[in-house]
């Protein structure tokens, strides 16, 4: 660890005496150094982006937003050690994708040894760009050990150019961020993350309560949020908002558009076999046959 240049962490967590427990134990790694310690998500961001950490410790369960719904709107996240209290859906979503974590209360040898896995992948992935080697094709994987101990790489290059040296957010490689993707996407079926959405704007970050939605539409890579106050991008799929949505709220009238049915006003007749959904906002809301025929079982026409 002489050789390694200082590293740059930061502890997210809504709670003082969990905070001062990591930094009692990072105090037998000199070369880590906590830039800042924060009291929930919106503090992890603007930290994040101030930053550019290498390591975060990151809780999930918070106020505000928890863990991985900070995670969604993170541009190039740095490696996360996940440590958290009892949560089922959050244990179900680290064990699906092979992604170590530490569950609380965690003792200082289960912390070391959390620490050194990631200090052991983060010095390989030095040495693999020092040899001009791709770190991702070489990295171990995450989650590697069957005890629940360490987190995952799922970055890219945010710090790289200020620091002028190479970081563990360069290193990681792209299976890490796909983990990370699929990891985010299971863990939003928890009943807390299926109440609302967060999305990023402006630089801002906004809870969408579902009960605020009109209508979601297909924009690209993206999906558009029509709401109360106005429509918000979030980087998702319409199949991804079908599968976590309540069907019973949310329908998939074309492969286009998913509707809160609670906002539906009336059904009209349209071209050939299709409709037009109008919403209480007044938007006009495309309908295929499929999709006429899921509206009219949820509606119970």
């Amino acid at each position: 660890m002489t050789n390694t240049p200082p590293i740059r962490a930061i502890i997210i967590d809504d709670e003082p005496l969990a905070r001062m427990i990591v930094m009692e134990y990072l105090q037998s790694y000199p070369n880590i150094t906590v830039l800042q310690e924060c009291n929930d998500g919106f503090e992890g961001i603007k930290a994040i982006q101030q930053y550019h950490p290498d390591l975060i410790f990151l809780d999930i369960q918070m106020p505000k937003i928890n863990g991985f719904e900070m995670l969604e709107v993170v541009d190039n996240p740095p490696d996360v050690i996940f440590t958290t209290a009892f949560d089922e859906y959050a244990i179900r979503a680290f064990e699906a994708h092979a992604v170590d974590y530490l569950l609380k209360p965690f003792s200082k040898d289960r912390f070391d040894k959390a620490v050194r896995k990631w200090l052991d992948r983060y010095a390989d992935h030095r040495a693999a760009l020092a040899a001009g080697q791709d770190p991702s094709s070489g990295s171990p994987a995450s989650g590697s050990d069957a005890a629940p101990t360490s987190g995952i790489d799922a970055s890219a290059a945010s710090g790289a150019a200020a620091s002028g040296t190479p970081t563990a957010a360069s290193a990681s490689g792209a299976s890490h961020a796909a983990t990370q993707q699929a990891l985010l996407e299971t863990a939003s079926s928890s009943p807390t993350q299926q109440q609302r959405i967060v999305v990023k704007t402006a630089g801002k970050i906004k809870i969408i309560p579902l009960e605020d939605i009109h209508y979601l539409e297909a924009s690209d890579d993206y999906v558009k949020i029509h709401t109360h106050n106005g429509a918000f991008l979030k980087n998702r799929t319409m199949s991804y908002f079908e599968q976590v949505l309540d069907p019973n709220r949310f329908v998939r009238t074309h492969r286009s558009y998913i509707i809160n049915v609670q906002q539906v006003t009336r059904i009209d007749p349209y071209e050939k076999d299709s409709h037009l959904c109008i919403l209480s906002s007044g938007a006009q809301v495309p309908v295929s046959k499929a999709g006429y025929m899921k509206l009219k079982t949820v509606l119970g026409l």
